[in-house]
């Protein structure tokens, strides 16, 4: 990762985080910009510039990181609500629709960010596209038994499905619910988002796919002009 794209991270991390007030719940994503934001959090929390937080976190290794800065956590069952949910995306178009699941995280980050009274997605300027689907694979979370016949179902839907296999282990990526990842690809990218975020959550095996739509209130994006990091509030079109 280039140190423009670092900067720009840090910077949309940092902006994020002064919308979080004292006594807020807070949905703390996953992935690298949102760590840098939990990391910011965890400082104003040290520093007594925040007081009375409550952390919700969509990932173990949020999880870890939250607890190792001293944040307060909480399970989605044990809170009544989620003021504000803070998370990153692999790619975001003009409608404020996004595809999430880099990480492999996006089960628990749709839940996060659906309980939440605001979404905010932080992103750096290179996660930002006109169509869906045509960089980023789509993932699709399955049932461990099942990932031949969902891959065969989203093959009939016109998408080309991987098993995502893991980096430093042998076999494929597991994620924390204990499932399995298909990544894929529509020829032409994805053009009716709301539609076929539905049609393959109908799938028989399918736990949730990386579709996030018509819940992201705000897109925070990180830029560099001139040689220095600036934050741009997205306008939704």
């Amino acid at each position: 990762m280039s140190d423009l794209q670092d900067r720009m991270k840090q910077a949309v991390a940092e902006a994020a985080t002064e919308q979080i007030r004292s006594g807020m719940v807070v949905g703390l994503g996953s992935g690298s910009t949102a760590a840098l934001m939990i990391q910011a959090l965890g400082a104003k929390l040290k520093r007594g510039e925040l007081t009375d937080i409550t952390g919700v976190t969509t990932s173990f290794q949020g999880e870890v990181l939250a607890a190792e800065l001293g944040i307060p956590l909480k399970s989605l069952n044990a809170i009544e609500r989620i003021d504000l949910a803070i998370d990153g995306a692999d790619e975001v178009d003009p409608a404020f629709q996004l595809i999430k699941g880099g990480g492999a995280c996006h089960v628990q980050e749709k839940l996060v960010a659906r309980r939440a009274e605001r979404f905010v997605v932080v992103v750096d300027a290179t996660k930002l596209v006109d169509t869906l689907n045509l960089g980023f694979l789509l993932p699709v979370e399955v049932l461990p038994g099942a990932w031949r016949q969902v891959q065969a179902e989203l093959q009939a839907l016109g998408g080309e499905a991987q098993l995502r296999m893991a980096v430093r282990k042998a076999g494929p990526v597991v994620t924390d619910q204990g499932n399995l990842v298909l990544d894929v690809r529509f020829a032409g990218g994805i053009t009716d988002p709301a539609g076929l975020e539905q049609e393959i959550n109908n799938l028989p095996g399918v736990l949730e796919n990386g579709l996030f739509v018509g819940i992201t209130d705000q897109v925070l994006v990180g830029e560099i002009a001139g040689d220095q990091p600036r934050v741009r509030d997205l306008e939704k079109r």
